[in-house]
């Protein structure tokens, strides 16, 4: 997947915060969870595991940015929710990034 520059410049930060390596197995845990929370919300039955699995999942990202010893970059740019989720698919290996200079 390919990023013009202003998504490429956010990945970069978004990389650059994310070093210790406590704070990416957090975000390897809290980032799928959170995003899984969504689709199981849309039912009404999973509603109270979607609440648990998101909660969670925050709890996760924040505990990561504790060992990291940096807020978290969302705080000053909401795209990096999005960055974020493609920052874990490439880490897992499902895409590979490549940014624009």
């Amino acid at each position: 997947m390919r990023l013009n520059r202003s998504w490429s410049d956010l990945l970069v930060r978004y990389k650059a915060d994310h070093q210790h390596p406590k704070n990416q197995a957090c975000h390897k845990v809290g980032i799928p969870l959170i995003a899984a929370s969504i689709p199981v919300a849309a039912t009404v039955v999973g509603l109270p595991l979607a609440a648990s699995m998101f909660t969670t999942g925050w709890a996760f990202q924040f505990v990561g940015h504790w060992y990291e010893g940096k807020k978290p970059v969302f705080f000053d740019d909401k795209r990096a929710t999005i960055i974020g989720l493609l920052w874990w698919a490439e880490k897992v290996g499902i895409t590979r990034l490549e940014t624009t200079s």
